[in-house]
C-alpha cells in the first residue's frame, strides 16, 4: 500500500513489522515474510542511514527498533497504524503475537 510513497515492498513490511513488534531483527523479518534476508538488511541499512530506526548490538544479533530522536515519528507511526488497519485480521494477530517461553526440549515437531 505504501509501495509509492516508500519505493520499496519490502521497506513497507521491514517498518510494519517494527511497528507491530517495537523492535526486530533481519532473519525474523525476512522469515515472517518470506522474503530475502539480503533484501531485508538493505532495507534495514536505508532506514538507519536516514535515522528513521536504530540498531543495537545484543550479542551477535543487531536489534532494530525506531529512532525516538526522529523528527518524523509520530507521523510515520499514523501513516503505518492506518496502512496496518488495511491488512486481513488474521495476517494482524500473527504479525502481533510474540512468543513469550522457549519451545520445550524434545518435544516432537
Amino acid at each position: 500500500m505504501l509501495e509509492a510513497l516508500l519505493g520499496s515492498e519490502n521497506k513497507e513490511k521491514v517498518l510494519i513489522y517494527l511497528y507491530s513488534r517495537e523492535k526486530g531483527y533481519a532473519r525474523e523479518i525476512a522469515d515472517f515474510f518470506d522474503i530475502s534476508l539480503t533484501s531485508v538488511i538493505n532495507q534495514l541499512k536505508k532506514l538507519e542511514a536516514g535515522n528513521v530506526i536504530y540498531m543495537e548490538q545484543k550479542g551477535k544479533t543487531k536489534e532494530y527498533r525506531f529512532n525516538p530522536r526522529y523528527p518524523f515519528l509520530k507521523e510515520l507511526k499514523i501513516i503505518l497504524e492506518k496502512t496496518l488497519s488495511f491488512y486481513p485480521a488474521d495476517f494482524i494477530e500473527n504479525l502481533k503475537y510474540i512468543r513469550k517461553r522457549p519451545r520445550r526440549s524434545n518435544k516432537p515437531l
